[in-house]
């Protein structure tokens, strides 16, 4: 059977981006894991191929003064991306 491309590319982003660096104990702490990284590929990741916006629009864009930031962490700290302080 072959399988769909943009499947394969998906799955191929999670192994490399959570499963490899991720420990997980029981089905339910995988799918919570799972949850956490969908939200934060549906609406923080940056995608090339959406000319850098996310498929899911933020709801309210802040501009980020360059001086004036912190660091917000996404899967429990596996993904970090600054935010406006």
């Amino acid at each position: 059977p072959m399988s769909h491309p943009f499947i394969e590319r998906l799955i191929g982003s999670i192994r490399r981006e959570l499963l490899d660096h991720t420990l997980f104990w029981t089905v339910t702490d995988l799918k919570n894991k799972l949850r956490e990284y969908q939200r934060y590929y549906n609406e923080r990741r940056t995608h090339s191929g959406r000319n850098g916006t996310t498929p899911v629009s933020p709801e309210s864009e802040k501009v980020v003064n360059i001086n004036q930031y912190r660091w917000q962490k996404h899967c429990r700290g596996l993904f970090q991306l600054p935010m406006a302080a």
